[in-house]
Order: C-alpha cells, then structure tokens, then sequence
C-alpha cells in the first residue's frame, strides 16, 4: 500500500464554514455562572460552545485568535495562549482532507485555550475545498516529501521560536490529518505525544516500530472508511512494535468530531474524546 492510499479519507459531508458565527451570547442569570464556572474549570472552550462556532449564520466566521504565518514556503496558523511563559508546549494541528480551512483554525485556537502554542500546517498549498470532489482532488495532489519538510520545519519553528521555545511538543489531526498525524510520529522522534482521529492506519510493524511518542488513536465503531477490524489490526501492531498506546472506539461514524459535517457529527462522542485528548496532551505535554 503507498503512502497516498494510506493517507486516503472517506468522503463526509460538509458545509461551508464561511457563514460561521459566534455564538449569539451566554445565558442569563444562574446559567451564566454555571457555564463560566464549567469553562473556568475544563478550560478554553466546552464541546457546546466549539459546537456553536460551526452553526451557520448570515454573518462572517468569528474572529480568529491568531495569526498566519509562511512555514517552509506553505501557509501556516499559529494560535498562542494569552499570557504564554515560555517555554510553550507546542502542538502542530493537521488539516482534514478540506484543507486549512477556519475549522481547523478554530481547533487551533481551542488547543491555545488549553496552554499549547498551536501552529496549524497546510499541506494543500493553499487550497481549501468546498465539495468532496475538489477535496479528493487536492488530496491526490499531495506531495509526501514535501508534506514531511513541511512538518519538520513546523515542528522546528516550535521548538526554536522567540515566542515559543517548545520543550515538549505533540501532533493532532483528522482524517486526512489523522494520517499523517501518525507518519509524523514517525519521522520526527523528538515528538512527545500524537494523537490521531481516524486517519487511515499504518500496520506495518516496522514501519510503526519509528515513533518513539505516545499515540492515542481516536475512532469511530460506524466508521466504514476504517472498519473496526483494521482499528484492531493498528492495535496490534503498534503492540508488537513496542509502541505505548491507547486505542478509543466511539458509537459514532467518521468525522464525527466535525461539528461542520452534519449527519457525522456526533456530540456526545466529540465531547467524551476531546476529554480524553485533553488528559493525554497534559500527561505527555505539561511535565
């Protein structure tokens, strides 16, 4: 299997994220304290409040937190936590097979709420998809040697950074990015944590016996671009490749982490994994 057939996603229905809006204001009286309280304690944003970013209004994407930046030639976005000290865990943040688009964007402002320098790559060269078709076609458009450079750059800008100095870092990403959330861990072995959310698997134990990182794979059991036999499969490999990992399977079907891809999106499941995500980046990043 080549490493573009690896890397492959399932199509997912998707809306355009560009009539985004914030959420038209919190709850009055008691209901306010108690929502400030939750986010107070969990931190950054709560599922309900990520979900409500992706609602479809009239009026433009709520402001983002960061800032575009050029890493190795391609587009990036780095979103820091307010009153960072250094040195900053970092996170480098894998687009979905759409592309960089203000979704991902988002997520890398929810992981700065968490206390992580989130610098989100673009391995599509500028291009962001608004159908399954032109996704797929950007897809195949995928440069691997490039999309490695591209990574390790990123990943050197974490640690080497004036704003940053990245002492700890991790890698996130979904479907498309899931994918080459995992082939990171592979080929850049200073990477403390990866997480990857049903991205297509690698099951060469060779191949995996690479990653030095903790891996949480995330996934879903209705999943049929990745059908549970091969989640298990991936298990068992990263076992015999002496990988420390863990595994999560949700009730759920692909993409349902998305809260742009209605149908898919299943917030229950994204709430429960974000949990988990959250409690393994702190474990392998803030030591």
């Amino acid at each position: 299997m080549n490493l573009r057939t690896m890397l492959g996603c399932a199509a997912v229905v998707w809306l355009s994220l560009s009539g985004c809006a914030a959420k038209q204001g919190a709850e009055k009286g008691g209901e306010k304290g108690s929502s400030e309280a939750r986010r107070e304690e969990l931190g950054g944003l709560t599922e309900k409040e990520f979900q409500a970013l992706h609602e479809l209004k009239a009026e433009a994407a709520p402001p983002r937190k960061g800032q575009m930046l050029e890493i190795a030639g391609a587009r990036a976005y780095l979103s820091l936590p307010e009153n960072a000290r250094k040195p900053v865990p970092g996170v480098l943040v894998i687009h979905e097979w759409w592309g960089l688009n203000e979704h991902i964007m988002h997520w890398a402002d929810r992981l700065a709420a968490q206390g992580y320098a989130a610098l989100a790559v673009d391995l599509y060269g500028g291009k962001v998809a608004a159908t399954p078709e032109e996704a797929m076609a950007a897809m195949k458009t995928v440069d691997p040697a490039r999309s490695q450079a591209i990574l390790k750059t990123a990943h050197q800008y974490l640690m080497t950074s004036s704003r940053v100095q990245s002492t700890r870092t991790g890698v996130v990403g979904w479907c498309f990015g899931g994918a080459w959330s995992l082939r990171a861990g592979m080929t850049i072995p200073e990477l403390n944590a990866v997480v990857m959310y049903y991205g297509r698997p690698v099951l060469n134990v060779d191949e995996l016996k690479s990653i030095k990182a903790p891996v949480l794979g995330v996934f879903g059991s209705k999943d049929e671009s990745i059908p549970n036999d091969v989640v298990e499969e991936f298990d068992e490999a990263l076992s015999d490749a002496g990988v420390a990992h863990r595994i999560l399977k949700y009730d759920a079907p692909h993409a349902f982490a998305n809260p742009s891809a209605p149908g898919r999106y299943n917030a229950e499941a994204a709430e429960a994994a974000w949990e988990q995500v959250k409690g393994f980046l702190a474990d392998n990043l803030k030591q």
